[in-house]
């Protein structure tokens, strides 16, 4: 054991690391760890509403923080639910087999109750995802021991989800912002082609 530990302080000085873990169960969260500016937009307050004026949709963020998860695939399925109305995300990510759709899953649950309890938001099924995205999170490095004494490291990768739903009905192209319609797409083409203007020539 005296060997293994001489060596381990060998390569953590090569390399320059001061802390070094050998498993995860010894992890304390700090409050440094979770973010918290995403939330600050529940606490925001809107000045009144003039007559005639179109009405606000009600909106509330919710975020699930150190999801044991890389950020990398969580990133596919945060992309996978947005513009889905929650009946729907939620019953799409039911079957997605993967870890991160379940955390995704309970993350829009968690934030539906949120809005029908805490934003007065009278439908609960009245609720389209507007955002939803990953971040990275804390990466904890350790390290696993190979052959003939050697060493290699071991990222543990954890990974934030923040979700914000808003009231009403979804857009019908969540990535367009004017959706254009197959005939409208080949005019629009067909004026640029003809826009076209050859070099040098009268």
């Amino acid at each position: 054991m005296n060997k293994f530990t001489n060596i381990c302080a060998i390569i953590l000085k090569q390399n320059n690391i001061n802390k070094f873990h050998t498993s995860t169960s010894s992890l304390a969260w700090t409050k440094s760890n979770v973010p918290k500016r995403f939330l600050e937009y529940n606490k925001k307050i809107y000045p009144p509403q003039e007559n005639g004026e179109e009405p606000r949709p009600a909106f509330v963020c919710h975020q699930k923080t150190n999801i044991k998860y890389s950020p990398e695939k969580m990133w596919y399925i945060a992309c996978f639910v947005r513009g889905m109305t929650v009946d729907e995300a939620v019953k799409q990510l039911s079957f997605v087999n993967k870890k991160g759709a379940i955390f995704a899953k309970e993350a829009i649950l968690e934030a539906q109750e949120l809005a029908v309890r805490e934003h007065h938001v009278e439908f609960r099924s009245n609720l389209w995802i507007a955002e939803s995205f990953a971040g990275k999170g804390p990466v904890i490095k350790g390290l696993r021991r190979h052959a003939r004494g050697r060493l290699g490291e071991v990222r543990y990768q954890y990974c934030h989800y923040f979700v914000r739903l808003e009231e009403g009905k979804p857009p019908q192209d969540y990535y367009k912002l004017n959706p254009l319609t197959p005939q409208q797409q080949l005019d629009k083409w067909l004026e640029q082609m003809r826009k076209r203007k050859i070099i040098n020539s009268y």
